[in-house]
Formats: structure tokens, C-alpha cells, sequence
């Protein structure tokens, strides 16, 4: 009986360590600010001033026929522009969260920087690419919605759970990070600093 109970306390802890890798919300929100300012998010953010290593940078994605986007390629960042990467999956419920502060930015930022979202999913299992743009659609995406099954993209920026968000100055240098849901007025302040 007491190999039963320590199994249930280890695979409860080892289900509990894994929602937070995958950033469900369970964990505390991560920010990394590189400009000059502290980060003001929930409890539990940590703030500093060095940005993930980008030597992997630019990269070319893959993009989908799909609402505000068509197929074809993007690079990420943008060259010569700034530009809000969000990396996202359809079954990551805090990403739908993120997409209402994404569309309110879009619209407001939406000439002058670039936007780009991209899930990292691989197709079969019963996920479909039209299930991506089925979800784009349902929440509202109207810009550049990419696919990296090979989670280039995200070993790129050293994302470490969904969604991650990622803010680049327009020489293409990282300026903002966050894992997990990122709060409007906070995404808003990154991307002032570099529009």
C-alpha cells in the first residue's frame, strides 16, 4: 500500500512539474525585460537584463493560408522592423487569453510593427491544418500565423512554455520575453519601446 501512495505523490508531482513547463498558467509568469525598467507583472516574475542568446536568428517559418495570412514564408524578425512574436498552441488555454491583448495591439500597432504568431504542433494524431486555421479563425487572428513543427523558432528564443511572447527592436535584437499569459499594459509598454 505504501508503494501505491508514493507512486500517486510522484506521478502528481511529475503531472504538476510538467503543466508548468508547458506554461498552462500553474506556474508563475516569466518576463525578461533588456531595456531599461522593471517588470511589473504578477507575483513571481523574475526581471533581467541579459535576452535569450539569438544567434540562431533570423529564421524563416513556414506560413498558413489562413485568416489575415497567407502560405508562404516569413522571417522572424522582420528586417528593418519591429516585431511581436507570439508562440502559441491550440490546446494551450492561456494563448487564447493572449490573442484578445494581441488583436487589441495589432490594431493599434499594426502599420508600424510586425506580428507574427506561430504553433509549433505537428500535424496527424487528429490535428489537422485545418484545425490550426479552425482556431485561428475562431479567435480572431488576423496576421501572419506561422508552423514549426521542428520548434526551430522556439529553441531559437529559448521559449520554455506557452504562449511565449518575444518583442524585437527593429535591428532585430530582443528586447522583451515572457512565458505565460503577459498582461495587456505590459506588452503594450514593450512594444512602445521599440515602435
Amino acid at each position: 500500500m505504501r508503494r501505491r501512495a508514493l507512486l500517486s505523490v510522484l506521478a502528481g508531482a511529475g503531472v504538476a512539474g510538467l503543466a508548468g513547463c508547458l506554461g498552462d498558467g500553474s506556474a508563475p509568469a516569466e518576463t525578461t525585460e533588456t531595456t531599461a525598467g522593471a517588470a511589473d507583472d504578477s507575483a513571481g516574475t523574475t526581471s533581467a537584463t541579459a535576452s535569450p542568446d539569438s544567434g540562431d536568428l533570423p529564421l524563416v517559418v513556414d506560413t498558413i493560408d489562413a485568416q489575415g495570412s497567407s502560405a508562404g514564408e516569413v522571417r522572424i524578425p522582420a528586417a528593418g522592423t519591429p516585431t511581436v512574436l507570439d508562440l502559441f498552441a491550440t490546446w494551450c488555454a492561456p494563448c487564447v487569453a493572449q490573442m484578445e491583448s494581441l488583436r487589441t495591439l495589432h490594431e493599434e500597432f499594426g502599420d508600424d510593427v510586425a506580428f507574427v504568431s506561430v504553433t509549433n504542433e505537428r500535424l496527424g494524431g487528429g490535428l489537422t491544418m485545418d484545425d490550426i486555421r479552425d482556431w485561428w479563425a475562431e479567435h480572431d487572428g488576423n496576421w501572419t500565423v506561422g508552423h514549426d513543427p521542428d520548434s526551430n523558432l522556439m529553441r531559437a528564443v529559448r521559449a520554455n512554455g506557452l504562449p511565449y511572447l518575444v518583442v524585437f527592436d527593429a535591428d532585430g535584437s530582443i528586447t522583451w520575453t515572457h512565458r505565460g499569459l503577459a498582461s495587456e499594459e505590459n506588452l503594450r509598454a514593450a512594444v512602445e519601446d521599440v515602435a
